[in-house]
């Protein structure tokens, strides 16, 4: 199978997204695809696999044209995508949704053990955690990429498109994935199309890469190459190394004592921390060893089960949400669309949300802010533009000018999650400054350099327990690995 893209064009309004793009992939390899966040990779990879259709093109696959109207029509043509954010069924079962869309599937045509077996078997396979009778909205992110994509491969893909698959999976989940997307190009014969802005997956997984920016297809290059050499094909030239200037750190604001905190896989109890103005806490783990509970929890979007939460010395325990909001407490969920922000509004009516709440919305006065937000955020999208036509990165962008410009806590799930290395700094320039103006910040990252870069302290979380790292200055990545691993004699 040998795919051809010729001239393709994608417009939304006045913003050209791929611009005359003509590229081969070719079967057996492993292909990287590159560029900024807006750069169009996305789209590119959305057109191919028939989410998006192009404005004016061609797809050919073994020399013939095919339509991809669809993402039905694209996986009948043996080309499906795993993307950033998984798109599966939240009222169904993981079982149920890797046999939606098979032939006999949802309504078990086909036995539930022959589903079972198989999701058993790719399971297996790649080394992933999905209890079949398990409800959707019990995984995590990194699970329902890894559903999303074995229900690909069931349905007899031959080119896998897969959008920053490596976000929130362990080392041991990577490495298996890796080796199966080898053994599935090298072996097998597949495309593997691998989206990704960690250039250290793409130099370790990759044979090739090809390179976007502002649209255009601006290089290729076989590999191996430099991470140098990458960063240069993406942004023109070397990037200056992330620096975090130092900050005065307060007085506690924020508090846990003797907190005990439970779901059903995890019980964690006699938490304690105290975070000071303007101090940065990282929180290091693998998926699902407690950091999303803790972080909710401290955010009034999980109950607790003993001891107390203290914000600024008043007592939050057992409050919601909107109670924590009022008092300046802010979460930024990992999920964009699902939970940070809405599908189906624009930009404009996203600001008049988080805006001053009057009887009547002050349209004007939202567009003009949002403008002004787009402008200083260097938002690629207008005012007017449903959120869900921008890119990962852009969306990520959203969310930073929604947020107040100095709240007391900033509680926030990988915030530069599926960004290009000069967005997340730019991120963490936001971030920094808020946090100049005395606001303390809790974040979690599967990046470990972010961590050891930006964190005061680092809370090492490992099947509910959790290690504290205070020499941070005197950590290195592969320590902090190790202790994420469960190896606290590391520290």
């Amino acid at each position: 199978m040998n795919i051809e893209l010729l001239h393709i064009h994608k417009r939304f309004g006045p913003v050209h997204a791929n611009n005359d793009i003509t590229v081969t992939f070719n079967e057996g390899r492993i292909i990287g695809v590159l560029g900024e966040n807006g750069a169009g990779k996305s789209t590119l990879m959305k057109i191919l696999s028939g989410y998006q259709p192009a404005t004016s093109g061609e797809i050919r696959i073994d020399g013939k044209p095919v339509s991809t109207n669809g993402p039905l029509a694209a996986i009948g043509s043996g080309i499906g995508m795993l993307q950033q954010d998984p798109l599966d069924v939240g009222a169904f079962t993981v079982l149920e949704n890797f046999s939606y869309g098979q032939p006999g599937g949802l309504f078990f045509r086909k036995s539930r053990d022959y589903f079972k077996k198989q999701l058993a078997e790719y399971s297996q396979r790649f080394g992933f955690d999905l209890p079949p009778e398990m409800p959707i909205d019990a995984l995590s992110i990194a699970q329902r990429q890894q559903l999303e994509m074995v229900r690909l491969l069931a349905l007899g893909v031959r080119t896998l498109i897969l959008d920053e698959p490596t976000t929130g999976i362990s080392a041991e989940q990577k490495d298996a994935l890796f080796n199966a997307l080898r053994e599935l190009a090298h072996d097998d014969g597949m495309i593997v199309l691998l989206v990704s802005h960690k250039l250290e997956d793409v130099i370790a997984l990759c044979d090739e890469v090809i390179v976007l920016r502002a649209g255009e297809l601006v290089g290729a290059k076989e590999m191996p190459a430099t991470t140098q050499e990458l960063v240069a094909l993406m942004f023109g030239g070397e990037l200056p190394k992330p620096e975090r200037a130092p900050a005065p750190i307060g007085d506690v604001v924020f508090s846990l004592r003797d907190v005990h905190l439970r779901d059903t896989r995890l019980d964690m109890p006699n938490l304690n921390l105290s975070v000071r103005a303007g101090e940065v806490i990282g929180l290091a783990g693998l998926d699902g060893s407690g950091q999303t509970l803790f972080m909710r929890a401290c955010a009034g979007l999980e109950p607790t089960h003993g001891g107390r939460i203290l914000l600024n010395g008043a007592d939050m325990t057992g409050k919601h949400y909107r109670d924590y909001l009022t008092r300046q407490v802010v979460f930024g969920a990992a999920g964009r669309i699902e939970e940070g922000l809405v599908a189906g509004l624009t930009l404009t009516e996203h600001m008049a949300l988080v805006m001053d709440h009057k009887p009547i919305i002050q349209w004007p006065a939202a567009r003009q802010r949002m403008t002004q937000q787009i402008d200083h955020y260097a938002i690629r999208g207008r005012p007017g533009d449903h959120i869900e036509q921008l890119s990962g990165g852009n969306q990520q962008r959203v969310l930073m000018a929604l947020l107040p410009d100095a709240p007391q806590l900033l509680v926030l799930e990988q915030p530069t999650r599926g960004l290009d290395v000069e967005s997340a700094n730019w991120i963490w320039q936001q971030l920094l400054a808020r946090r100049e103006s005395g606001t303390a910040i809790i974040f979690s990252s599967a990046e470990l350099e972010e961590l050891v870069t930006y964190s005061d302290r680092i809370l090492v979380f490992y099947a509910g327990r959790v290690h504290e790292v205070t020499n941070v200055a005197d950590t290195n990545i592969d320590e902090l690995g190790h202790m994420i691993g469960g190896e606290f004699n590391h520290a």
